[in-house]
């Protein structure tokens, strides 16, 4: 059974049949679902289904894609998101300077700074989404030394990968491992402990080979996890995939 930690189910790819998918997942091995916000109201989607399924936790945060409208007044409502019980993490935030459309930069670091601060304030971690910007995001996160999380289908260096490490976060490895072009990837898991990755499959993306350019869903972990001949995974048993590290990254609010 897996923990995975990061799937967009409030995707519009999932409205034909998300009830039944979510439903579905217990027993296609799917344990657990992060399901993290992208804005305002994709927050409260995931919200609604972490109150809706046994199985489903939330994340909220606003995307560096989704921040051009930011108003501080946001960070208020996340605050009311976040005290929800079975909210987990803020995110998925960060930066993204992939796209030229993307709001800019400046303000990216500003939405991004007020949710770090708020993490901060919560005592929760965070999901962060760094494309194209890791220079930015290495400065960023050692402005918040106390905050940490895993850094969403992490792309950096080994060199990055390290001292992210030292820092205390986690890396999250996804459906890109399997592609034929994931080259650093490989050296990347070769420097990170088991217990400091976690498994996503960032659902209805990312989707593993042979599927790729299908829809993505928790379900298709199996097929990650086994196909990273580089990877020192490829070959343990399943319930080595697990990993204690998601209860020390997401700890249980309802528990707690």
């Amino acid at each position: 059974m897996l923990f995975d930690t990061h799937a967009h189910y409030d995707d519009a790819a999932f409205d034909p049949d998300r009830e039944l998918l979510l439903e579905s997942l217990p027993q296609r091995g799917v344990a657990l679902v992060l399901n993290p916000g992208c804005d305002l109201d994709s927050s409260r989607k995931a919200v609604s289904y972490a109150a809706a399924y046994p199985h489903v936790y939330a994340a909220v945060g606003i995307h560096p894609e989704n921040c051009a409208g930011f108003v501080p007044a946001d960070i208020d409502v996340l605050r009311e998101l976040a005290r929800q019980p079975k909210v987990a993490a803020i995110g998925e935030i960060g930066l993204d300077y992939y796209w030229a459309e993307n709001p800019p930069r400046k303000l990216q670091q500003q939405v991004l700074r007020a949710q770090l601060a708020l993490a901060r304030e919560l005592r929760l971690p965070v999901i962060f989404h760094d494309r194209e910007a890791h220079g930015d995001s290495l400065a960023i996160v050692r402005e918040f030394p106390d905050v940490t999380g895993v850094f969403h289908c992490f792309s950096g260096s080994p060199e990055m990968a390290r001292e992210l490490l030292d820092l205390g976060w986690y890396l999250g490895f996804d459906g890109p491992v399997t592609y034929k072009n994931a080259r650093r990837a490989p050296e990347v898991a070769a420097v990170t402990p088991l217990d400091r990755m976690l498994i996503e499959t960032d659902s209805p993306y990312m989707t593993p080979v042979p599927h790729r350019g299908e829809r993505n869903d928790s379900a298709y972990w199996r097929r990650s996890w086994r196909s990273g001949r580089a990877f020192p995974w490829s070959n343990w048993p399943a319930p080595h995939w697990k990993t204690a590290s998601v209860c020390s990254a997401y700890p249980n609010k309802e528990s707690a």
